[in-house]
C-alpha cells in the first residue's frame, strides 16, 4: 500500500496505451495520428497520457478547449495540438502564444479570428470544418448546399489572418449505418473536390474518429482520429471482433471494514437492500463523489480476491456496500477491483443503458491515477 493507493485508485497501464497505439496507426499506416485527449483523456490523466504519446511519436494531440490545450502546453508538450471546440474570439491572442491549431466552423466567427489575429500581429493556424450529417458545428455541406458551402470555405480560407491547414469532418453514426456513412463519405469527397476547383488546397483532410477508422479505410485521408479504441474500449458493441484492445484504465479501492450481520438486518440509505441471510458485509471507500454512479446501485459487482462479489444497497456519496459472505478471511485494507481485468467496464455502461466514454470521464480527480510501465 502507498500513499496514492489508501484508498480508490485508477490504475493506468501506459504499456496498453502503446499497443493499442501501435495497432491503430497499423490501421492507416499512410496516415498521420491524432491522439484524442481532451477530457482529461477520457478520464486518464492528459499530461501523462499526451507525454506517452508524443514520445510514441503521434503527430498531433486533440482536445477539446483551450485550457485544456494550454496545460499541456505549460508542461512542455510540443506536439501540434488541435482546439476542436469553441473558442471565443477574444482569445486568438492565446491561441496564437501557444502555438495552437482552432477548429474554425463559422463564417463571421472566422472573420473576426482572422482579425484578431492580425491586430495580434500573427495568423492564426486552423482546421476548417464541414457538416456533412453531424449537425453539430461545421458549414453545412449537404447536396443543396454543397456549392454554397464550398464558396462560404473559400472565403474562409482566403481570410488573411487564418492559415487554414485542415479540413475534416466528423460521422454521425460510423458504427452502424453504412449507408449513412457512405453519404457522409460522398459528401466530404464533394466537397474537398469543390474546394480544390476554387483553388483551396490543404495539408490535412480528416474524416475518421475511432469506429469510421475500423469501418471506413477509405476515408482515412492523411489524418485519423481514433479516441476510445486508444483507450482499450470498442465504441460501439457492433464493432466487436473487428480489433483487439486492451483496457488501459483499472479502477481500484480497499476494503474499510469487515462486518458480521443477521439476517434481516437493512444496508444502506432508504434501506432498500434487507438481509436474507446471516452476512458478512465489506464496506468499500468509493462512492458518487469517486464517479460510481448511484444508478448502479445493487446492480453491479465487484472483485475481491479474484471472485465477483455483488454490491448491495444504495451507493453512497464516499462509500458502498460489498455483500463477502461467500469468501473466506476477508480483511480491512485488501483491494477491490471496480473495474478493470476479469470485470469489463462494459458491463457496468449496459445496466446503465450507457457508454463506456461517460463512465470513464466521469471518473472524478480525487481517485489518484497510478501511472504503470511509464518506459517507452
Amino acid at each position: 500500500m502507498t500513499e496514492q493507493t489508501r484508498r480508490t485508485w485508477a490504475e493506468i497501464h501506459l504499456d496498453r496505451l502503446e499497443r493499442n497505439y501501435r495497432k491503430l496507426r497499423a490501421l492507416a499506416p499512410n496516415a498521420a495520428f491524432g491522439g484524442l485527449v481532451k477530457a482529461n483523456a477520457y478520464g486518464h490523466g492528459a499530461v501523462q497520457v499526451a507525454k506517452k504519446l508524443e514520445a510514441l511519436g503521434t503527430d498531433w494531440l486533440l482536445v477539446a478547449c483551450l485550457d485544456e490545450a494550454e496545460e499541456l502546453r505549460q508542461v512542455g508538450i510540443r506536439c501540434p495540438i488541435l482546439i476542436l471546440g469553441y473558442t471565443p474570439v477574444e482569445y486568438t491572442a492565446e491561441l496564437l502564444r501557444w502555438n495552437l491549431t482552432q477548429t474554425v466552423y463559422d463564417p463571421d466567427m472566422a472573420k473576426a479570428q482572422s482579425q484578431a489575429a492580425l491586430t495580434a500581429g500573427g495568423r492564426l493556424s486552423c482546421f476548417l470544418k464541414a457538416d456533412t450529417g453531424m449537425s453539430r458545428l461545421g458549414v453545412l455541406a449537404d447536396e443543396e448546399h454543397m456549392s454554397e458551402a464550398a464558396d462560404t470555405l473559400a472565403e474562409m480560407y482566403r481570410l488573411p489572418g487564418l492559415n487554414p491547414v485542415g479540413l475534416f469532418q466528423h460521422f454521425a453514426d460510423a458504427d452502424t449505418c453504412p449507408e449513412y456513412s457512405r453519404m457522409q463519405m460522398n459528401r466530404f469527397e464533394t466537397l474537398k473536390q469543390e474546394l480544390e476547383v476554387r483553388g483551396c488546397h490543404f495539408k490535412v483532410y480528416s474524416a475518421c474518429a475511432g469506429a469510421a477508422t475500423l469501418n471506413y479505410p477509405q476515408a482515412h485521408y492523411n489524418l485519423i482520429r481514433p479516441g476510445i479504441l486508444l483507450y482499450g474500449h470498442l465504441p460501439d458493441p457492433s464493432c466487436a471482433g473487428k480489433m483487439d484492445v486492451e483496457p488501459v484504465m483499472e479502477v481500484k479501492t480497499r476494503i474499510a471494514s469487515v462486518k458480521h450481520l443477521p439476517r434481516g438486518t437493512c444496508v444502506s440509505y432508504g434501506r432498500t437492500y434487507t438481509l436474507e441471510r446471516d452476512s458478512i458485509i465489506a464496506a468499500v471507500p468509493i462512492g458518487y463523489a469517486d464517479g460510481l454512479f448511484r444508478l448502479l446501485s445493487g446492480r453491479q459487482e465487484m472483485l475481491v480476491q479474484g471472485r465477483r462479489v455483488p454490491q448491495i444497497g444504495r451507493v453512497c456519496m464516499d462509500m458502498c456496500m460489498l455483500d463477502v459472505t461467500d469468501l473466506e478471511q476477508v480483511h480491512p485494507g485488501e483491494a477491490v477491483t471496480v473495474f478493470g481485468d476479469g470485470l469489463p467496464l462494459e458491463e457496468k455502461a449496459e445496466t446503465l443503458g450507457t457508454i463506456s466514454y461517460e463512465l470513464l470521464c466521469a471518473v472524478s480527480p480525487r481517485v489518484n491515477r497510478i501511472y504503470l510501465n511509464q518506459e517507452t
